[in-house]
C-alpha cells in the first residue's frame, strides 16, 4: 500500500508540475510580441495553445482531457490597454489578455501604473487508482494558472 501511495502521489505531483510549466510557457508566449518592430502584434490563441500542447506532449501528459478554468476571482481588466482586454477560451485553455497583475498603491510614488499582463489557465482531471482506500478512483481536478507581465 505504501508503494502504491508513493507511486500515485508522485505521479500526481508530476502532472501538477507539468501543467504548471505548460501554463507558464503559454503565458510567456502570449505576453511577448511576435516581432520586434510591431510591438502591438501579440501571438494569437492558436500559438499559445501550441506552446501549452508542446510542454504537455513532452511529458506524456494527455492534452485532450483538460477542461476550461477561470481563476476565482476573475482577473480585472487594465484600463486603456492595447489590445483591448478580454478572456478567450480555445481548446479548453482560458487566455486573459491585458489583465491587472498588481494594483498600484498610492503610497508608492515611484510605481507609475498598474502592471498589465496575460493569464493562462486550465484544469487537469487526475484520477487516483489506490485500491482498498477511499482514494480509489477518486477524481481530482488540478488547476493550473500562470501570469506573465506583457512586454512593450
Amino acid at each position: 500500500m505504501i508503494l502504491l501511495g508513493i507511486y500515485w502521489f508522485g505521479r500526481a505531483y508530476n502532472v501538477y508540475s507539468t501543467i504548471s510549466h505548460a501554463a507558464r510557457e503559454g503565458a510567456t508566449v502570449a505576453a511577448q510580441p511576435s516581432c520586434a518592430e510591431c510591438s502591438s502584434a501579440f501571438p494569437n490563441d492558436a500559438t499559445v495553445v501550441a506552446a501549452v500542447t508542446q510542454v504537455m506532449n513532452a511529458s506524456h501528459v494527455p492534452m485532450n482531457i483538460i477542461t476550461a478554468y477561470t481563476p476565482n476571482p476573475a482577473p480585472l481588466n487594465c484600463d486603456f490597454a492595447v489590445p483591448p482586454p478580454g478572456c478567450t477560451t480555445t481548446s479548453n485553455i482560458t487566455i486573459c489578455r491585458n489583465v491587472r497583475l498588481n494594483t498600484r498603491d498610492a503610497s508608492f510614488a515611484n510605481f507609475p501604473k498598474d502592471q498589465c499582463g496575460v493569464t493562462v489557465s486550465f484544469r487537469y482531471p487526475y484520477q487516483f487508482y489506490f485500491p482498498f482506500t477511499t482514494l480509489n478512483f477518486q477524481l481530482v481536478n488540478i488547476p493550473a494558472t500562470a501570469s506573465v507581465a506583457m512586454e512593450d
